[in-house]
């Protein structure tokens, strides 16, 4: 197993600039220099989240948890009162290889394997969301502590986008990622995905999360170390960064929860309106559905999960990525009970973190189709938790995903003014797709 680990290694050489390791040294003296030397820039996918617990300083028993984040509270000497008291850190300080080995472990590959013999892109958001976290306590770390005094948590999924589709559970797979962007509080972490193909490692998905930084105790922001740019490679990614943090803060201010439409938008709504009157009776009132169509109220699903201690976080909440799972699910499921075959996902975007999830409770979510184009789904989940105790719903997220189906799908009409909100919203980020989809795109689940 160490060995085959290696030689994925080796292969994965030049795709990055290198990190430096997390793993200790092999004790095998006789392997070659260059595999030694890349075993320790590179973790095993199940590593990530004890090296998190390693880092935080959280129990593995639930019935410690309380007592690990008491003692967290001893941290708050350590923090820095300004971001200029940090030392500055290079992309290269957070770069990390992280190794999902399905061919050379085949123990690990039922975890990740569908019914179709494909790899589940939930268990694959879940794995982005713990590295995301790591990369940021990379960039962060303070070497005169053992335990970390800033607790990083997921602020935003910015992107996801799906360059190759084409993924196997039985070869190795690698994810490479390092902090792109900082601000005060907040970073952005770019993350990549690779499957072994033919001897090589070919690109599988592009993904941009924003972390931000708190507190020991998880309750006020916490400054991060600033960022050195050593090229011009890397002034132009952090130039995207900042292009990133502009264009989400334009298309907040445009939201349709705080502005109406545009003269198009309004104008695309009514007249889908208009196709759906009966032209018997000439009235608003009677509404019919034009040929190859469904109403958006028909295209629903929901589900419940109780969330349990064995889901949490190393902050003792729900894990992130448990929620991405979960919520990529139902709309998997809901995109491919709509098209009638089964969809591939090509882009999840604009994941808010609105709200923690804590253990004990309800998570609630609600899948909607709420836009079609030709071959393409548009589909939205709305996330929200009560307590055992209180009826209360509340929001924690809103995810985003495109999908395209084998077939041409129906299209999907709104009946009130809010369902043409949503139609508006998921066309809105249907359009913001980064590429069109190439032809061999349609491989895999």
């Amino acid at each position: 197993m160490r060995r085959a680990t290696q030689r994925l290694c080796a292969l994965s050489k030049g795709l990055f600039i290198p990190g430096r390791g997390l793993t200790h040294k092999s004790s095998d003296a006789n392997k070659p220099r260059i595999y030694m030397h890349e075993a320790r820039s590179s973790l095993h996918v199940n590593d990530v989240r004890d090296k998190l617990r390693e880092i935080v300083g959280a129990s593995t028993n639930w019935r410690d948890h309380v007592r690990a984040m008491e003692e967290r509270k001893l941290l708050h000497s350590f923090l820095a009162k300004s971001q200029e008291a940090l030392p500055p850190r290079k992309m290269k300080d957070s770069f990390i290889e992280v190794f999902l080995p399905l061919g050379s472990e085949p123990e690990l590959r039922e975890k990740y394997l569908t019914v179709q013999n494909t790899v589940r892109f939930g268990r694959i958001l879940e794995d982005l969301d713990s590295l995301g976290v790591l990369i940021s306590y990379m960039h962060t770390k303070n070497h005169s502590v053992k335990m970390s005094p800033i607790s990083i948590v997921t602020a935003l999924v910015d992107k996801i986008d799906m360059c190759k589709q084409s993924l196997s559970p039985e070869q190795d797979i690698k994810f490479s990622g390092h902090v792109s962007w900082v601000g005060k509080t907040s970073m952005e972490v770019k993350m990549k995905m690779f499957q072994l193909q033919d001897g090589a490692f070919c690109p599988v998905l592009d993904a941009t999360f924003v972390m931000v930084a708190r507190d020991c105790e998880n309750k006020g922001p916490a400054f991060v170390n600033p960022l050195i740019l050593d090229s011009p490679e890397e002034e132009e990614i952090f130039k995207q960064g900042e292009l990133n943090k502009g264009r989400r803060i334009s298309m907040s201010s445009i939201s349709l929860l705080k502005m109406a439409p545009d003269a198009d938008e309004r104008n695309t709504i009514h007249d889908m309106f208009l196709s759906t009157l009966d032209p018997k009776t000439i009235s608003f009132q009677s509404r019919i559905l034009p040929p190859n169509a469904v109403w958006m109220e028909d295209t629903k699903l929901k589900s419940l999960d109780i969330c349990h201690p064995q889901e949490r976080n190393i902050f003792n909440r729900i894990f992130g990525g448990f929620i991405m799972r979960k919520a990529y699910e139902l709309a998997w499921a809901t995109a491919c009970s709509f098209g009638g075959s089964r969809p591939f996902v090509v882009t999840v975007d604009d994941i808010m973190f609105q709200k923690p999830v804590e253990v004990g409770s309800l998570l609630f979510l609600s899948s909607q189709v709420c836009f079609t184009q030709n071959n393409y789904i548009q589909v939205r989940v709305h996330s929200e938790v009560a307590s055992l105790h209180n009826k209360e719903h509340m929001t924690t997220n809103v995810f985003h995903f495109t999908f395209i189906s084998q077939n041409e799908v129906p299209l999907v009409f709104p009946r009130t003014y809010g369902e043409s909100m949503l139609y508006l919203d998921g066309q809105r980020h249907f359009l913001s797709m980064s590429a069109p989809v190439k032809k061999d795109y349609l491989v895999e689940p």
